[in-house]
């Protein structure tokens, strides 16, 4: 088992580096992504939802983070809790590694379960690296963002479950959409999900965080717009966050070029 399987750029963050390398090295998690696998793929014909789903998501979620304390935005732990940065970083992380676990149970709700799935992780990790209180704390704030992330009926309350919730709508590169389709099937939700070529996060200048997302059809709008579109209206982050897409190929240049959220 590989101890780099998260493969997240920790920085000096060297709580959050040891919590990492805890859960790559962990046989529990690692078979309950696989079984989330068996699941979304094996079983219903989704993308994957398992290890490199939540390394992306992970990686993700922590580019916004920064990018946005860069700006000065300030952490919800950080602003109601007087905790740090760092600690933000180890509630979008953990948020990130386990939203998606209640797939091993059920698509429908998969969100609750996961929330049920990850209470044992969640203890084990805090207390071992936290005090008791600190570690309630972060396991709240966790707690919240797994509540959020799935349901477009509940409004992120923090910028790290904000954050989140956009980060897991950004894994949609090559056909790795959020928006299930049959494989083999060609219909809108096919041709959408094999339109997005690359998918990029970067300091913005007319707001902080600017994604920058390569198309080569114009059919990969639907992807954006029935997806990250809402995402990112009921974040909580919407005036941070701009979503430049552009297709490239002449003739579709000639029938959209640039598609902005």
């Amino acid at each position: 088992m590989s101890e780099n399987i998260l493969s997240l750029p920790c920085g000096k963050n060297e709580r959050l580096r040891v919590l990492v390398h805890k859960m790559s090295q962990d046989v529990r998690l690692q078979t309950l992504w696989r079984c989330a696998n068996v699941m979304a793929v094996d079983r219903m014909g989704y993308t994957d939802h398992g290890p490199v789903h939540v390394k992306i998501v992970a990686n993700s979620a922590l580019k916004i983070l920064r990018l946005l304390i860069e700006n000065g935005v300030v952490p919800s732990v950080v602003k109601n809790y007087n905790l740090t940065n760092e600690d933000a970083e180890v509630v979008t992380v953990f948020a990130s590694v386990f939203h998606d676990l209640g797939m091993t149970v059920l698509r429908k709700n998969h969100g609750q379960y996961s929330i049920i799935l990850s209470l044992d992780f969640l203890r084990e990790y805090l207390e071992a690296a936290y005090d008791k209180e600190k570690a309630a704390i972060l396991c709240s704030e966790i707690l919240h963002a797994l509540a959020t992330i799935h349901d477009g009926d509940k409004t992120p309350l923090t910028i790290e479950a904000g954050i989140v919730r956009i980060a897991d709508a950004l894994d949609m590169e090559k056909g790795r959409a959020r928006i299930p389709f049959e494989a083999g099937k060609i219909d809108i939700h096919s041709v959408s999900a094999l339109s997005i070529e690359k998918v990029q996060i970067e300091r913005g200048t007319e707001k902080p965080v600017n994604i920058q997302i390569q198309m080569n059809s114009s059919a990969g709008i639907f992807q954006i717009d029935q997806l990250l579109r809402p995402r990112i209206k009921n974040s909580g982050l919407e005036k941070y966050v701009h979503v430049i897409a552009t297709i490239k190929g002449a003739e579709e240049a000639r029938i959209i070029e640039r598609y902005e959220i």
